[in-house]
């Protein structure tokens, strides 16, 4: 496997660019859908009884290897490609994004003085092989008002993000406690995604960012 290459990116989400950033992986980034609005290639659906720990694990994994799919059927450049998923779960609940800000209301109602799990899985495909890891974190909020959650609403933040929040954002001061990962809540556990890189063999763990 080459190691000057950068990884693929198969997320369009910001704060998972500058995640990798951070860390000093060079990507691309690698796009599954024509535009932010057209359907996704892969089903984020709630499939049976499983736990959300499986569910991140199968959706990381579908959008790596659909991922890896794009590049063979584009004729790209061969190199691993980096998916992740990210969810929340309240009692075992499955919390994802809110299908609108009425629907974000009652998610936040929901976590509201509570303590919660938020669960990323990160999928490295390359060729036959594909890694995986899940990071579990555990958040508790303090309670919520109606203010309180009309006014993150009203921000904007809450649109389309697991669990309704953004613990980077406007959320950060609805936060009581953390255990467990930051870059994970956030939507990619930088060490997780390390490790991972390091096991294929990219050879960016090696890199300086300065």
């Amino acid at each position: 496997m080459r190691t000057d290459h950068p990884i693929y990116l198969a997320s369009r989400s910001p704060r998972r660019r500058e995640l990798l950033a951070q860390i000093g992986v060079r990507f691309q980034l690698l796009l599954l859908r024509a535009s932010p609005h057209a359907d996704p290639e892969v089903d984020e659906a709630v499939v049976g009884a499983e736990t959300p720990g499986e569910y991140v694990a199968r959706i990381s994994r579908a959008k790596a290897e659909t991922g890896w799919r794009r590049v063979l059927q584009r004729g790209l450049p061969h190199a691993p490609v980096l998916a992740a998923d990210t969810t929340v779960s309240l009692d075992g609940r499955i919390l994802g994004k809110p299908a609108d800000r009425s629907d974000a209301a009652v998610m936040l109602g929901a976590l509201s003085g509570r303590c919660h799990e938020v669960l990323t899985a990160v999928a490295l495909k390359h060729d036959e092989r594909l890694e995986l890891a899940v990071s579990a974190s555990e958040v508790e909020f303090r309670p919520l008002s109606a203010a309180d959650i009309g006014d993150y609403l009203a921000s904007g933040e809450a649109d389309d993000k697991a669990g309704a929040y953004a613990i980077q954002g406007l959320a950060a001061r609805f936060v009581r406690e953390m255990r467990g990962s930051y870059s994970g809540v956030m939507g990619l556990p930088l060490f997780e995604t390390a490790q991972l890189l390091e096991k294929l063999g990219t050879g960016h763990e090696r890199r300086n960012p300065h």
